[in-house]
């Protein structure tokens, strides 16, 4: 009876301990199944460039009718990502793409191509960024009674063949000749495009470096006539039609209106991580699309053109 007895107890113990291990058994199981499925291996949102650790400090300097873009840009990529600090110069294209050529600078920006202003060699170095199109106008004072200048009258005005308002329809006025300095790309795409030539710094007329303090002088200044990016344009200026054809968007898109540039951002290689992401945001639709920056502040993004121009201003429709 003992002996039976105690095999019934043997037997229920054994039960017990092997329930027990198929218990413990499925608690490995299970604690196993939650650890793999913790990092997932499944593609997730593109972290922000802020999560992934960008840092940096960058500084693109050049074409002041770039930098209203470059720099609303600039601070919209830095609230994105705290770790990259960008700091935004004007100077002219020629003064942006000597900084970034000579490594004083991240970003080059410039109205020109590098070929334009450096050295063959040194061209060569630069990697082109073309974010936007720029398009230069002819703007006088509000009391300026002339609605539309031709290429031969704006001709004979930079070249002081003409002096007075008078002889080109408008009242008995000096002309007072806003111009930039030699360094400026918007200078240079005006003399190239609109001009058809180069200009000499006459006797008498104002040279300024910032297209806001050209506006500020055409605004205050009787008589004043000069050249800014259709961005700077507002109703303290008149901007007059060149040739007949009005300077908008429009005409500058469809190549009837020849006097605009691309507007390039150039760095000296490759950029860097940082430069890379802040170039890259700046072809992003927040920038280039309909109610982005580039439209917004007066540009136009490359995608709308329907014309392209060379390096030598040959012009094709796309």
């Amino acid at each position: 009876m003992k002996k039976s007895l105690m095999l019934i107890m043997a037997m229920v113990l054994t039960f017990t301990l092997a329930a027990c291990g198929q218990a413990n058994n499925g608690g490995t199981t299970a604690g196993s199944a939650t650890s793999s499925s913790s990092p997932s291996t499944e593609p997730s949102a593109e972290p922000s460039a802020e999560a992934s650790g960008l840092t940096g400090s960058l500084l693109a300097t050049g074409s002041s009718a770039l930098q209203p873009l470059v720099d609303q840009a600039s601070k919209m990529f830095m609230e994105k990502n705290s770790g990259v600090t960008i700091q935004v110069q004007g100077g002219g294209s020629g003064t942006g793409l000597t900084q970034v050529s000579e490594g004083q600078a991240n970003i080059g920006n410039s109205d020109v191509y590098a070929e334009e202003k450096l050295d063959a060699d040194k061209a060569k170095e630069l990697v082109d960024h073309q974010v936007a199109v720029v398009a230069m106008a002819a703007v006088v004072n509000k009391a300026v009674k002339v609605d539309n200048l031709t290429k031969q009258q704006l001709v004979d005005i930079f070249t002081g063949k003409v002096t007075n308002w008078k002889d080109l329809g408008g009242d008995d006025a000096a002309i007072v000749i806003v111009n930039r300095p030699a360094s400026s790309g918007t200078r240079a795409t005006f003399e190239k495009y609109a001009l058809g030539q180069k200009s000499e710094d006459l006797q008498g007329s104002i040279q300024e470096d910032s297209s806001g303090t050209v506006k500020k002088i055409i605004g205050e200044t009787p008589g004043a006539i000069g050249y800014l990016a259709l961005s700077y344009l507002d109703d303290s200026i008149k901007s007059v039609s060149y040739d007949g054809v009005a300077a908008n968007v429009e005409n500058v898109a469809n190549g009837t209106y020849p006097v605009w540039a691309y507007e390039h951002m150039y760095t000296k290689g490759e950029p860097d991580a940082a430069a890379k992401a802040f170039l890259e945001y700046m072809m992003s639709d927040e920038i280039q699309n309909e109610k982005g920056l580039v439209v917004e502040l007066g540009y136009i993004p490359t995608s709308q053109m329907q014309v392209v121009r060379d390096l030598d201003g040959n012009i094709t429709k796309k």
